[in-house]
């Protein structure tokens, strides 16, 4: 009839279908050579373990290029040795703060006699001493890149260093200029190479600002010392201003009263803040020296202000996106007159969420991330729960590496309904914080179990298919409390399967032996056993037809009911196959298929 043959084409074109899906799943798109890697012998696998090592942290670990070799030994995560050597940054950022602080005060104030000088002179060697062995010692055994090679050889570091444009002002900023005072005096003026140190301050600041975990107090802090540095620079010219002009010579100039250095540098800040009141100059000098300061003022105290509204901004910069954020959705339930019960649960779940974890998605930060380094903050977060599953375990650990990637991070609140019975099950969650209850009974007021932290459930989910899209959920769970889950999605588990056979195998027995035990939730279910690449194994017979090349498929064994079976196995329903069944006159209660040969 016109009916069975409609059926027939539909049923064909459906295996078709199936046959090219179970050519996708063999073959695998990111294979790029068909030959497999040959097994580690014993002999060869304790020669192969050390570079391994080496090349893991060598990706994974923060080496920090500039570390000296000789006399620290270096961790397995490398930190401690970085540490030190800004420990050792930090003593000669003083050193460098010291002369470039002291020098223009003790030029300009009269701090030098014959007591003050001694304790002058100890400063002065100390800094110097700690630039000499900064020089000698420290920088010639700075580690470097070369070619993407990390080069600790002691010789190939001295060599590199002193070929730099470093050395050179290295060098000069350690002459020992000061031996001249013993000709003409002594005076901190001999002293003012030491401020071609510089770059010695930027290196302690970036890498102060690498190892700390609110690096914005560092910037503030620094832009702050940068402002006080130009008050201090001021005060010192105004004073010596005053001493050329004569001290108490007019109003303007300092009267020669109080603390000179305090005086001067409160005049320096009201001049270069332009906070006004000052006393008019007289002379040309005075007017030409204060339109000076009014100028550089207006320019150095702007550029620092903006730099504060920069670092203030960019720390918080998080908080600013999370406000926006949470207003807009404020904005949005408000004009659709959201009730006022549902908006307090959104504000809520904002809130917690900003003080729990300081971002929205965590997925935006890891995105920005190499590989690699998702995959380190994904095994040290997640791998040891995974371990522990069940379900996962004898499963390839580089599969579960692959999964951990695909988890998202879900926050509900408390009461929040993260199952219901009778939901397709589509993902499985692990606990991450907090706690879950599976309960039931009239109002769901009775707790069977209450799972916490490192738990997972919904992994059976996962095995069970049905032909909706999923098994149906057998019990209600519930947020107890602030709960945070990892979720992995049905769709990642089976994207990732296709590339672990072995692993696939492994979780069908699991899932088959699952379903049996707990039965199927949706009748018609099948399990993992739909990934697998082998065609079902049923006998064909061919029978005489009108249309040639049609053939039938058969299972000797079949029963009442058995058809289904097989039928859901090849994608077909008892709807298809009922009429193909009776126009072939086939024997009732066989499993029927067609199939183009």
């Amino acid at each position: 009839s016109h009916y069975a043959d409609d059926v027939l084409r539909s049923v064909i074109r459906r295996l078709r279908e199936r046959n090219a899906s179970l050519r996708e799943k063999v073959v695998d798109p990111y294979a790029t050579s068909p030959e497999v890697t040959p097994p580690v012998s014993k002999c060869g696998r304790k020669r192969r373990r050390r570079p391994l090592g080496w090349k893991l942290r060598k990706c994974l670990c923060p080496v920090s290029s500039g570390f000296p070799e000789g006399g620290l030994r270096q961790d397995e995560g490398g930190g401690a040795p970085d540490r030190r050597y800004i420990a050792w940054l930090a003593v000669v950022a003083a050193a460098y703060n010291y002369n470039v602080w002291f020098c223009p005060a003790r030029l300009a104030f009269p701090y030098h006699g014959r007591t003050a000088n001694k304790f002058w002179v100890v400063f002065d060697v100390l800094s110097d001493l700690v630039n000499v062995v900064d020089v000698v010692v420290w920088q010639p055994r700075l580690q470097f890149v070369r070619g993407g090679d990390i080069i600790k050889d002691r010789t190939q570091t001295k060599a590199h260093y002193r070929k730099s444009f470093r050395f050179k002002t290295d060098l000069v900023s350690v002459v020992p200029f000061d031996l001249l005072s013993l000709q003409f005096g002594f005076s901190s003026g001999f002293r003012l190479n030491r401020f071609i140190r510089i770059e010695s301050f930027f290196e302690f600041s970036d890498r102060l600002e690498s190892v700390m975990d609110k690096a914005y107090i560092w910037r503030v802090a620094r832009t702050t010392g940068y402002l006080l540095y130009m008050l201090h620079l001021n005060a010192c010219a105004f004073y010596v201003a005053s001493v050329f002009q004569g001290l108490a010579s007019t109003t303007w100039v300092y009267d020669g009263k109080g603390t000179a250095y305090l005086r001067c540098y409160y005049f320096a800040v009201r001049s270069l803040i332009n906070i006004g009141g000052l006393p008019e100059p007289v002379t040309l000098f005075e007017i030409t020296f204060q339109m000076t300061n009014f100028f550089v003022g207006v320019f150095v105290f702007s550029s620092l202000i903006g730099q504060m509204r920069d670092v203030i901004g960019a720390a918080t910069a998080a908080q600013s996106y999370f406000r926006a954020s949470m207003d807009g959705c404020v904005a949005y339930m408000n004009t659709y007159t959201i009730p006022k019960l549902v908006q307090n649960r959104v504000r809520t779940w904002y809130n917690y969420t900003w003080a729990s974890q300081g971002m929205l998605d965590e997925s935006e930060l890891l995105d920005k991330m190499p590989l690699v380094m998702k995959i380190a903050i994904a095994v040290d977060i997640n791998l040891s729960t995974f371990q522990k599953i069940a379900l996962f375990q004898g499963c390839d650990q580089q599969m579960l590496v692959d999964m951990l990637l695909r988890l998202k991070s879900i926050i509900f609140l408390p009461g929040d309904f993260v199952v219901k019975k009778g939901d397709i099950g589509k993902e499985m969650y692990i606990i991450k914080s907090g706690a879950v209850q599976v309960v039931g009974g009239p109002d769901n007021s009775m707790v069977f179990v209450t799972l916490k932290a490192g738990c997972v459930f919904g992994e059976i989910s996962l095995l069970q298919s049905a032909k909706d899209g999923g098994n149906r959920r057998t019990a209600n769970v519930r947020a107890y409390g602030f709960a945070n889950l990892f979720v992995l999605e049905k769709k990642d588990l089976f994207d990732i399967l296709v590339h672990y056979p072995e692993s696939q195998k492994v979780l069908a027995k699991k899932g088959a032996v699952g379903l049996r035990r707990e039965g199927s939730a949706t009748p018609g279910a099948e399990g993992i056993e739909s990934l697998t690449l082998e065609p079902p194994e049923v006998d064909l017979f061919v029978v005489s037809s009108r249309d040639h090349g049609v053939a039938q498929l058969a299972h000797p064994h079949g029963r009442d009911g058995a058809w289904t079976d097989k039928a859901a196995m090849l994608g077909l329903s008892a709807t298809d196959l009922k009429p193909l069944h009776h126009n072939w006159d086939i024997q009732h209660g066989r499993p029927v298929a067609v199939l183009v040969f």
